[in-house]
């Protein structure tokens, strides 16, 4: 009995370390992204926000090149007029560091942001594109296009 709890034990410590150096790959850590003043807070428009550190795995590079495919897929013509904007910010250089600060990023990021009348509603998708970008490409693109739909609303 002492050794199948000592089993599950151990399992969960090599579980806890494994996703630690997975978040480490990930650009983890205290890295900061700044924001950028390019924006006009006055007009309505969704905002698709990418977030990464200096080093990338698989995954969040497969988020990055996912959402952009669906942007331009199903999305150009909005992009185009500027009522959707794609950004992605690398978070390991100083200049983004009040941007990351904002939508307290320290590892990689998606984020999807309504503005309307000046007013920002962001939404963190984070946890949706690491569960399906890599793996489930079709259901990342379906998700996230379906969330910028309904956010045009």
């Amino acid at each position: 009995m002492e050794t199948n709890q000592s089993n599950t034990v151990m399992k969960r410590i090599l579980l806890w370390m494994a996703l630690s150096l997975g978040l480490l790959a990930c650009g983890g850590g205290n890295a900061k992204t700044q924001e950028s003043n390019e924006a006009d807070n006055t007009k309505d428009r969704i905002e698709v926000l990418y977030f990464h550190g200096k080093k990338r795995c698989a995954t969040c590079m497969a988020i990055e090149q996912r959402t952009r495919e669906t942007l331009e897929e199903q999305f150009a013509d909005e992009l185009k007029n500027g009522s959707l904007v794609f950004r992605v910010i690398d978070i390991s250089q100083p200049e983004n560091e009040a941007l990351a600060d904002k939508y307290e990023v320290t590892w990689s990021s998606l984020f999807v942001c309504r503005w309307k009348g000046g007013r920002e509603t962001p939404e963190n998708l984070t946890e949706f594109a690491f569960g399906s970008a890599r793996k489930a490409s079709e259901a990342f693109k379906a998700g996230l296009a379906a969330r910028i739909r309904e956010l045009q609303k």
